[in-house]
């Protein structure tokens, strides 16, 4: 075999285990938490550990969402500063006040017409 799939062989199974224990571990703090502070201050039930790993999940999916880390925005950035940088200073400052007419913001810069 050749080196790299050495590696491969170890790293699945390291990683797979890794990943339960940190699933186990999060569920674990959640339960505790919860079950030391939530029945005490609200009086609400204690949680099982399949509850606080649901709870972490449900946490995540709403929160933290599913992955692909700055996919849109990312990508909507980029493309704005490239053609930020393409503008001359006019263009520049005839986009700013048109954002600003656009969102209400208030007179623009050198705006000289007088509100309504």
């Amino acid at each position: 075999m050749r080196p790299r799939w050495k590696k491969l062989i170890w790293i699945a199974p390291v990683g797979i285990v890794g990943i339960m224990v940190f699933i186990a571990l999060g569920g674990a703090i959640v339960m505790w938490l919860w079950n030391w502070l939530v029945p005490a201050v609200f009086g609400w039930p204690a949680l099982t550990f399949w509850q606080a790993i649901g709870l972490l999940a449900l946490c995540r999916i709403l929160f933290g969402g599913l992955g692909g880390r700055g996919s849109r925005g990312g990508h909507f950035r980029r493309r704005m500063a490239a053609r930020w940088d393409s503008m001359t200073p006019e263009e520049r400052e005839r986009f700013r006040m048109g954002m600003r007419a656009r969102c209400d913001y208030g007179p623009a810069a050198g705006d000289t017409r007088a509100p309504e």
